[in-house]
């Protein structure tokens, strides 16, 4: 991987880092939030038959984590080619 100046290199890691901890403030806001401490007003609403709560808490948090797998590989692909750093 080759930049074409410094700044751009200080460029790239900064959103990378941006998005890095977007996405793992999203995954703890899900995880930790609904699944631990928002479970007993989450618990309130049923989702197939399950207390939302528990869902979030046994199946939410996963999905979740999955879906910002894709979302990070996506941003990351866009973000390569802004630098020109991809790989072809």
């Amino acid at each position: 991987m080759s930049f074409e100046t410094k700044e751009h290199a200080k460029q790239y890691w900064r959103e990378n880092l941006r998005l890095m901890l977007t996405l793992l403030a999203i995954w703890f806001a899900v995880s930790y939030g609904a699944g631990i401490l928002l479970v007993d007003a989450l618990n309130e609403i049923n989702l197939f038959g399950f207390k939302l709560g528990f869902w979030f808490a046994q199946q939410g948090a996963i999905y979740t984590f999955i879906v910002l797998i894709f979302v990070y590989v996506k941003k990351m692909n866009a973000l390569d080619r802004k630098y020109n750093v991809h790989e072809d």
